[in-house]
């Protein structure tokens, strides 16, 4: 039976069930809701979006280009395993449909049918019919290219095109493409109602049939020479056999050289090498070069359809380009419409940017003057399907939270951890019995440290990742964001438990929220510090200790907006404002004597954030100090 919200409240509070709190987070999937379903059978929005995308992109004909719009890059990551999961479901599932109408499985390429393929490539020609055009299973073959990678480089775009080669040469076989470059043909349409797949090359089986027929003849020639004595011109049989022998074996070495020189340089290779010759990057025919290069990769898909008997789709996830300068940016583009030339390439781009990001870079970009003036109206041209990603919701942020939670060890492995430490400190008592008493009950102490801010690292997480109570509500939604609070929770609170610090009025839930604070506002909390320490320096009052820091805030915050020129990539760093003031006032009240608590053990506030503060309240105290200085020697003047 699934634990209730009330049995794992009383797991964390208990002493007694000290080493049950290690399985809460696990046990927090499967709390029944309201209608008695797991939280694991329930679909997140993200799910129902992702599910969505995929059937949409199943059914969508290519090429197509995804606007993946997302700010937040670790989550869009998090999406994109999430379609890609359910696109292989929907594959899954067409593939069983399609086996109970036609009773025939995908041919893959392996064992036998590696060898069949090799034959099929030489000898036959694939034909598109109208029973391939009616299938329905798909195979989705999925490529993901982060641009960021390859930002060093002046041609980012290059490394996009050599990554599409060297996958799908990994994915087929090296050697079955080496062959269709060599001998294969593209696919053409019958003609007719004409449900034959594959058509015979006759030139070719015309060619290998007088190869074979010259090299039986010679070899029989000289076999009849060297096992007949006797005979007549026997040397004539010999050094004719041979000669029509080395004839077949010169016409099949000619004729598997090229292979053999496709297998040694793969199409990587190729375009690299174009890429860093500059004279032949200036030439008018290199983009066509690159592009014959291409559309040889798409024939050979079309092949592998017509072969596997199924539909074949290249998903290419470009991710990190808006971390790169406007010119690779351009160049990436570029490269996407040229893919896109071909009305029938089976390509499906995600394109995975911060629109914002990706506008400005076109914009800016020298090369695109005159032709992205406006970067939306450009993009626009380039994305066949805008997705933008919704906000996190609730039950996404738990769902990420909870993950950040099991990737602690400190968590994870906590009661083996300590089983261990105890062996050890056995084994250690037994090989040194010099111990002193004082070192025995340092040693003790420490223990019973750990062991307490284990517990608070339990409560922290517990409030921060129950769905009753406030503090979930200002979490941001980057999933990196949520990684640094998780991380920053426990060294704060074995700080200030090492300190003996929450032994008093301190509890975990504030420690949490502060972390959030910090991690969310570090420029107005950095000003509240800033203005609490200067007042705090030039008047000792009894009673501002108690007083609440967001009043702090209030009394300063037009001198605070009045340097927002000053600050303003400091500004940029902080979240809603609304949030802060509700933060504040309502739901954690932090006062002056907390927050000047709180900062010693503050591990996640840049400091020179405070520093710069200083200096700007410094120089305008100086300002003032000085125009009242003025202000005399003016009236002197006027007297």
């Amino acid at each position: 039976m699934s634990p209730t919200d009330e049995e794992i409240t009383r797991l964390h509070s208990s002493e007694e069930n000290h080493d049950a709190r290690c399985i809460c987070s696990r046990e927090f999937d499967r709390i029944p809701n309201e209608e008695g379903l797991n939280r694991n059978d329930i679909l997140t929005e993200d799910d129902i979006y992702c599910c969505s995308l995929s059937k949409t992109l199943c059914h969508t004909s290519t090429p197509v280009t995804v606007g993946f719009y997302s700010p937040c890059g670790a989550r869009a990551h998090s999406l994109l395993d999430q379609i890609a999961e359910c696109m292989h479901k929907e594959s899954v599932r067409r593939e069983e449909n399609e086996f109970r109408k036609t009773h025939q499985r995908p041919r893959q390429p392996e064992g036998w049918n590696y060898f069949t393929l090799l034959w099929y490539l030489v000898f036959y020609e694939p034909i598109i019919t109208e029973v391939h055009l009616r299938r329905k299973n798909i195979e989705f073959l999925f490529v993901r290219f982060s641009a960021w990678q390859y930002a060093g480089s002046d041609k980012l775009w290059a490394g996009l095109v050599t990554t599409l080669c060297d996958h799908i040469r990994h994915h087929f076989g090296p050697l079955p493409l080496s062959f269709y470059q060599v001998v294969g043909n593209a696919p053409r349409y019958a003609s007719g109602f004409s449900q034959d797949e594959w058509r015979v090359k006759k030139k070719v089986v015309y060619g290998a049939g007088g190869l074979g027929v010259i090299l039986l003849a010679g070899a029989g020639l000289t076999a009849t020479a060297f096992l007949v004595p006797g005979i007549r011109d026997g040397s004539f049989l010999k050094i004719f056999g041979s000669i029509l022998t080395a004839i077949s074996g010169s016409g099949a070495i000619v004729a598997l050289t090229p292979v053999i020189k496709h297998l040694l340089v793969s199409q990587k290779k190729k375009i690299e090498s174009m890429t860093s010759d500059g004279k032949f990057t200036s030439h008018l025919g290199f983009m066509s070069a690159v592009k014959k290069e291409i559309e040889v990769l798409t024939h050979f898909v079309y092949y592998m359809e017509i072969f596997e008997r199924r539909r074949l789709r290249i998903v290419f996830e470009i991710t990190s380009l808006d971390m790169c300068y406007p010119e690779r940016v351009v160049g990436v583009l570029n490269v996407i419409n040229t893919l896109l030339s071909d009305t029938n390439a089976p390509f499906i781009f995600l394109l995975v940017v911060d629109p914002c990001v990706i506008v400005s870079c076109l914009e800016q970009a020298g090369c695109m003057k005159g032709m992205a003036d406006n970067g939306y109206l450009y993009l626009n041209r380039t994305v066949t399907l805008p997705f933008s990603i919704p906000e996190i919701s609730t039950r996404c942020k738990m769902r990420f939270l909870h993950e950040a939670f099991q990737t602690r060890e400190d968590l994870m492995y906590r009661i083996i951890t300590r089983n261990l430490e105890q062996g050890v400190r056995k084994a250690k008592r037994k090989e040194v019995a010099a111990l002193t008493d004082i070192e025995a009950s340092i040693e003790v102490d420490q223990h019973q440290i750990d062991s307490q801010a284990v517990q608070y690292i339990h409560d922290a997480f517990h409030c921060l990742h129950n769905e009753y109570d406030c503090l979930y509500k200002y979490v941001p939604d980057s999933i990196v964001q949520m990684r640094r609070i998780v991380n920053t929770i426990p060294i704060t609170l074995r700080l200030m438990t090492q300190q003996h610090l929450l032994r008093h009025n301190i509890c975990p839930r504030s420690v949490a929220g502060w972390v959030v604070l910090a991690n969310q506002w570090p420029c107005r909390l950095s000003w509240i510090l800033q203005c609490m320490q200067d007042k705090l320096q030039c008047e000792q009052q009894l009673d501002y200790s108690k007083e609440l820091m967001w009043n702090v805030f209030t009394e300063n915050c037009k001198e605070f907006f009045s340097k927002h020129k000053d600050i303003g990539k400091i500004l940029a760093l902080d979240g809603d404002p609304e949030l802060f003031e509700k933060f504040l006032s309502q739901d954690f009240p932090f006062t002056v004597e907390e927050g000047e608590q709180y900062l010693r053990y503050t591990v996640n506030l840049d400091h020179s954030i405070r520093c710069q503060m200083g200096q700007l309240r410094s120089l305008d105290s100086l300002e003032k100090y000085c125009s009242k200085k003025e202000e005399p020697a003016e009236k002197d003047q006027d007297g």
